[in-house]
């Protein structure tokens, strides 16, 4: 489910740790859309972000785990979300949601900006503990999803893979979907927001890799 991570990172401590799907009380805001390094929150909590191409469900996905349907802003417009998103998650650690790829429509002088802004963050910030890359099930591994999954390992950073939008597949398709994903070595969590499937599995992994640290 993980490639390994051999950097030391921040602990995350507290009543929650041991919880395996806190969202029936879970205190989550959000804390700042940041467009440089400099606006990024500097409590040293650690951090878990959210990467995907455009529209594959990453906002919905975070507001499935907190229980908030509006705290992260959904559309059905890809590329919407062109700013890091920083979401603080029971004063102990946060959620980061990072503009997606494939589809924003831009100038290309700003896609290049994003995607430096991107790769400092994924690169240099300390905090980082762990990746959750969202493929949709129904497309699984596209070329820009494997180009990350190899920069993640490359650079040693710990991710999950999650396969959203299992709702809109028949069981078949699923099984055969998620096999196909299983060829790249990694074992996929699947998800989905409209009905709630994989919640509690996504937070067991996600408390797995904070105990860790």
């Amino acid at each position: 489910m993980c490639c390994r991570w051999r950097r030391s990172g921040p602990r995350i401590s507290g009543p929650r740790q041991a919880q395996a799907c806190p969202t029936h009380d879970l205190k989550a805001e959000f804390v700042a859309s940041s467009g440089s390094p400099q606006s990024f929150p500097s409590e040293g909590l650690p951090e878990i972000a959210f990467l995907g191409r455009s529209n594959v469900g990453k906002s919905s996905l975070i507001n499935a785990l907190t229980g908030r349907k509006g705290l992260a802003f959904t559309s059905s417009t890809p590329g919407r979300t062109q700013t890091i998103n920083f979401y603080r998650i029971d004063g102990t650690w946060y959620f980061v949601d990072l503009p997606g790829y494939g589809y924003a429509r831009a100038p290309a002088a700003h896609l290049e900006n994003w995607k430096q802004l991107i790769e400092q963050y994924l690169k240099e910030r300390e905090t980082l503990i762990c990746c959750c890359l969202i493929l949709d099930a129904r497309r699984g591994w596209m070329d820009k999803d494997l180009d990350l999954k190899r920069w993640l390992e490359h650079h040693s950073r710990q991710y999950l893979v999650i396969a959203t939008k299992t709702d809109k597949m028949k069981q078949s398709d699923l099984e055969h979907g998620l096999r196909a994903i299983r060829k790249e070595g990694v074992e996929p969590l699947p998800f989905s927001a409209a009905n709630g499937r994989g919640v509690r599995e996504t937070w067991q992994a996600l408390t797995r890799t904070l105990q860790t640290r």
